[in-house]
């Protein structure tokens, strides 16, 4: 009796087992459509962008520096989620269905050439404490109108800000450090 000869690469697997992981490799490109819709929302930010332009532009003479300041506050808010998409666009279609095919392209964004899902995802918590940042930069500003009641805060609204925003600096930096601990220990002088 002969012992079953083990297939020992992929080649030499039948051809009946080769459908299955075409399948699943092939299941990346169920992402299309969530990246398109991404890219929609995208063009939804651009327009709101351009209506709080236009509010800033057609009040300017009218608002004090602290309405201006707020409303720049929302525009710089706008360009980092922005951002933040476009890193999640391209950085998870590049990372998790196709590659992009931008090599030597003068535009390839410098980011782009080293990304994978750990660089992708520090960078992610790094735009989310930066759009917290300005979130809660609004609120310490808006704050002012607590002791007069004018304003839409609490001192409780205020105080949980802070504690969300703090929770997410101490995971970007847990998801940093996890990662570093991941990597191989790399003995090139500094």
């Amino acid at each position: 009796m002969t012992e079953p000869v083990i297939p020992s690469s992929p080649e030499a697997l039948p051809r009946a087992l080769r459908p299955l992981p075409t399948l699943i490799f092939s299941s990346r490109w169920l992402q299309l459509p969530l990246y398109m819709g991404l890219i929609v929302a995208q063009g939804v930010y651009v327009i709101l962008f351009l209506k709080e332009l236009w509010h800033l532009v057609s009040h300017a003479f009218d608002f004090s520096e602290l309405q201006i300041m707020l409303v720049v506050l929302g525009l710089i808010d706008v360009v980092m989620i922005s951002n933040l998409l476009i890193m999640v666009i391209v950085g998870g279609y590049e990372t998790f269905v196709s590659r992009l095919g931008l090599e030597n392209h003068p535009d390839q964004p410098e980011w782009l050439s080293h990304v994978n899902a750990s660089v992708l995802k520090i960078k992610l918590a790094m735009a989310i404490i930066g759009i917290s940042s300005i979130h809660l930069l609004r609120t310490f500003i808006e704050a002012g109108a607590l002791d007069s009641g004018r304003g839409t805060l609490t001192a409780s609204g205020v105080m949980w800000q802070t504690i969300i925003h703090c929770v997410f600096i101490l995971s970007a930096i847990g998801i940093a450090y996890v990662d570093r601990l991941s990597q191989p220990p790399d003995h090139a002088p500094h």
